[in-house]
């Protein structure tokens, strides 16, 4: 139904479904990317180092946080967001296949997640999908999560309240401002936010992200124009199979240009990543991988299930030098006998390459026009995020704190939290805050929250909710980190500064129960509504944060 799409489509863009706030479906997966992760990002694969062969380009994800949502140091990460070990596939005409995930471990059988019985028996390969990456603690979501945690937090929320810019079809359903389950109502009969309601809404809106007016489209419709001469040779080659031919449209099969088989064509070592044996267990599916579409493909920065290559010549490079490869290498073991047949040759390699980077490329998905429109989501408003302004004082072992501010600080959020790392262990420390800009790398507090203990780990997470009362839309706090530190000059390390920019919710910032009288003016006075004095000042400021944060 429509008020069912109109509901995964809120989800499906909203990084509120994130425990940090900033991971929503849609950023992994942009429209103008092809339906994949435009952000390249390098996990360092089973050596754990660097740089190295085995490196993975996948999607970043949260910084790692334990059950609590606090932030917790991972091995590999430490606390920076974590790595997918594998790139995203495209969400667009992903309506057609029956198995999803480049492993195909998300079957057509869609399961409740909370009872497992069997809520769709067949055909819902998009609804098990969509009910993953809200749980992965890598992907969406803290150590040990609960569905109840993600439930739960959309029932307090004000829908898609981070996003900008909203699509017409979004922005008129949210006009009236309904909440989460006024949205589940209209499209389920009642208010309940289920796991199975949350998968079933998005994937229904994933299934209008049908992708077929390409120029190829409209050739094969009649339009003969609409594909130039080198890109109809490409196609011709495109369709060559046995023995001497390109090969291409056994595995990328007209017109979904996929036949959503599993394949192992010897991109990497089976030990890095044995694919879909990992879901069957069998032998012969050892490093095989689903067979991605190739419609759209020009549009994205990576390509493989790793993100090996970053460009499509890489590609062609990769299968045109297929069957040359020797009978020994280690990428040969339970290699797809197809590639051995494989004839590339460099101008038929580039005939093809422009087939499928432009004569496959849907222009409503380039342009990100509907049903491939999107909101502009909070990361990708540098603006309204908190920026480092730099400072620092070392303290013990030469170490400058770090502040972690990735959360939103947006008006309402209580879920916002401010991070410290590399902290003298049992050390006592304060989070100071000032409207003021820094001097000489250091702020002015005019107010510190309230101290915590650094533990063994020498990191540790503030929770501080951005109430919704006391503050006033746009106003600019400037924070750092003081830390107790015999060893740091003065007795006491210093994080950066950072300046956090208080920005409203899409739909607007509460009514607050103070007159602008009441908040400005009020030189310290205690009592409950204050008298003005008539002049706003540095001491008008100091009186509100001070009353801001014993509030809050």
């Amino acid at each position: 139904t429509e008020q069912k799409r109109i509901l995964g489509k809120i989800l499906f863009w909203d990084e509120q479904m994130s425990t940090s706030g900033t991971v929503s479906c849609g950023t992994c997966h942009m429209p103008a990317n092809g339906g994949t992760d435009p952000r390249i990002a390098r996990h360092p694969g089973d050596d754990r180092a660097l740089n190295t062969p085995d490196d993975i380009l996948g999607s970043p994800g949260t910084i790692r946080s334990d059950a609590n949502n606090d932030y917790l140091r991972d091995a590999i990460f430490a606390l920076n967001p974590q790595i997918t070990e594998r790139s995203a596939n495209s969400m667009i005409n992903a309506a057609y296949a029956p198995l999803l995930f480049w492993d195909g471990r998300a079957s057509g059988t869609f399961r409740d997640s909370l009872t497992n019985e069997v809520v769709l028996a067949s055909g819902a390969a998009l609804e098990s999908q969509a009910a993953a990456p809200p749980t992965s603690s890598v992907e969406m979501a803290h150590d040990a999560i609960q569905w109840s945690t993600v439930t739960g937090k959309l029932e307090r929320v004000t829908p898609l309240a981070l996003a900008t810019a909203l699509p017409g079809d979004v922005a008129s359903r949210l006009a009236s401002r309904p909440n989460y389950g006024e949205l589940f109502r209209d499209a389920f009969g009642d208010e309940a936010i289920t796991p199975a309601r949350i998968a079933m809404a998005i994937a229904t809106y994933q299934r209008t992200l049908i992708s077929d007016q390409s120029p190829w489209d409209r050739f094969m419709a009649g339009e003969t124009t609409a594909m130039t001469a080198n890109q109809i040779a490409g196609w011709n080659a495109f369709q060559t199979v046995g023995q001497g031919g390109t090969q291409c449209n056994t595995c990328h099969t007209a017109p979904l240009f996929t036949d959503n088989s599993f394949r192992n064509i010897g991109v990497r070592p089976i030990a890095e990543d044995n694919g879909r044996q990992g879901v069957t267990g069998l032998a012969s599916d050892a490093g095989r991988f689903k067979v991605p579409s190739l419609r759209n493909v020009g549009l994205k920065a990576t390509f493989m299930h790793n993100g090996q290559f970053n460009a499509l010549n890489q590609v062609m490079g990769f299968y045109g030098g297929a069957a040359g490869v020797p009978q020994n290498a280690p990428i040969r073991v339970n290699r797809d006998p197809l590639m051995n047949q494989i004839a590339l040759p460099p101008q038929v390699g580039a005939q093809v390459q422009d087939f499928i980077a432009n004569a496959l490329r849907d222009p409503r998905v380039a342009a990100q026009t509907f049903p491939f429109d999107r909101p502009t989501l909070f990361t990708n408003r540098p603006g309204d995020q908190a920026t480092n302004q730099g400072g620092g004082v070392a303290g013990t072992g030469g170490t400058v704190p770090r502040l972690i501010a990735q959360s939103p600080p947006m008006i309402g959020n209580v879920d916002y939290r401010v991070g410290l790392d590399g902290a003298r262990a049992g050390a006592t420390a304060r989070l100071g805050v000032s409207t003021l800009p820094p001097v000489a790398g250091r702020i002015v507090p005019q107010r510190f929250l309230p101290t915590i203990i650094v533990p063994a780990s020498g990191t540790a997470t503030l929770d501080w909710p951005i109430t919704t009362a006391q503050v006033t839309p746009g106003q600019v706090l400037f924070v750092q980190w003081f830390v107790a530190d015999p060893v740091a000059a003065g007795g006491q390390a210093l994080s950066a500064v950072f300046r956090v920019p208080l920005f409203c919710p899409s739909s607007g910032c509460p009514t607050s129960p103070c007159s602008a009288a009441d908040i400005a003016n009020t030189d310290g006075d205690t009592t409950p509504f204050p008298q003005p004095d008539g002049v706003v000042d540095n001491g008008d400021f100091t009186a509100f944060f001070g009353a801001f944060f014993d509030a809050g």
